[in-house]
């Protein structure tokens, strides 16, 4: 590949303007998450920079949690396991079993105008809403209530479902060329309303607990805001000090 400028504040030092190009690079889909990244002498020669400049710049995107370096293989697109961090609220192991994945029932899928409340955390009220049931063992344990921004995924509501796995992440990515990079997520309880309480088998006005998440890509937009809610008599929170 040619040499590539940066084109971030000339003021900056070149580690942090070699920090953003690597960024942008990756948020076109220059390198997947399977794909390894040029190593640092190519990247150094790329950019004409030197070698301990790329490294420090790799370091903060390691550090930002964008990339991960792997033993003997390379540095790498991190992929976080966001769709199970949900699931550390719940009790999800059978029999001193190993926590699994869930699986996915896909419920609905439209485009609509998004609530007051997402449409101004994804900055759109165009939005495709998506509901689907995630079961451990055939018994029902979150209910979701998921919007995207349909700017970002056309044609989502249209993928035929077997081409839909338990987890939307990779779909955003492998589909839509789209990275959720980080989010972030707010739990408190409420009560479940008749639609809730008849996906999760429980009573209108139970219990339960509730996690709001909002998902952002590489660039720091919000990408998908959802709510999930499983019932309160299931959820666990465990937190180890020291």
């Amino acid at each position: 590949m040619a040499q590539t400028s940066m084109t971030s504040d000339r003021r900056l030092p070149a580690y942090q303007r070699l920090r953003d190009a690597l960024a942008r690079r990756i948020a076109e889909g220059e390198w997947g998450p399977d794909a390894a990244l040029p190593s640092e002498n190519r990247l150094a020669a790329e950019h004409a920079l030197s070698v301990g400049t790329v490294r420090k710049a790799i370091e903060l995107l390691v550090d930002e949690g964008l990339l991960e370096r792997r033993q003997g293989s390379g540095t790498y697109l991190r992929k976080p396991a966001f769709d199970a961090t949900l699931f550390r609220f719940f009790q999800i192991r059978e029999h001193g079993a190993a926590t699994s994945i869930p699986t996915s029932r896909l419920i609905s899928r439209a485009r609509v105008k998004a609530p007051a409340h997402v449409a101004e955390t994804l900055g759109t009220d165009d939005v495709i809403q998506i509901h689907r049931l995630r079961c451990l063992s055939e018994q029902p344990l979150l209910s979701e209530e998921i919007y995207i921004r349909a700017d970002r995924f056309e044609g989502f509501e249209a993928i035929p479902e077997t081409e839909i796995g338990p987890l939307l992440y990779p779909v955003y990515f492998e589909r839509f060329g789209v990275f959720v990079a980080r989010a972030e997520d707010e739990v408190h309880f409420g009560t479940a309303d008749a639609q809730t309480a008849a996906r999760l088998g429980m009573a209108e006005g139970g219990n339960v607990a509730l996690i709001e998440r909002t998902a952002f890509d590489m660039a720091g937009e919000a990408i998908e805001w959802r709510r999930a809610a499983g019932r309160a008599d299931n959820f666990r929170y465990r937190s180890r000090i020291g």
